[in-house]
């Protein structure tokens, strides 16, 4: 019989699991932060947050429904910048409220 040392499995968990998928929304929100300023400019993108990534979907609240129509009709553009920051396809569209 063989054990495996209770460190291991911890990293093995952290390293795969839930806290890996929490790292990369987290590297997805701050992405997203960053294509915004770089799409919209520092003065406008603070009207736009983004609030969290689930299921491949970025979920932004926005302080205006014509900043909602600004990200709607730039969001192929955001959504290319925000996976081009992170290295990887995270982020397939994105979900704005107002």
């Amino acid at each position: 019989m063989s054990f495996t040392p209770i460190g291991d499995t911890i990293k093995q968990s952290v390293s795969s699991g839930v806290s890996k998928q929490q790292v990369d929304a987290g590297d997805a929100i701050t992405a997203a932060e960053k294509a915004f300023i770089e799409v919209f400019g520092e003065e406008l993108s603070v009207h736009a947050k983004p609030l969290y990534l689930k299921n491949r979907t970025l979920t932004v609240t926005c302080t205006s429904s014509a900043l909602a129509q600004e990200i709607r009709l730039n969001q192929t553009k955001i959504v290319q910048k925000i996976n081009d920051l992170l290295g990887n396809v995270e982020v397939d569209r994105i979900r704005y409220l107002s």
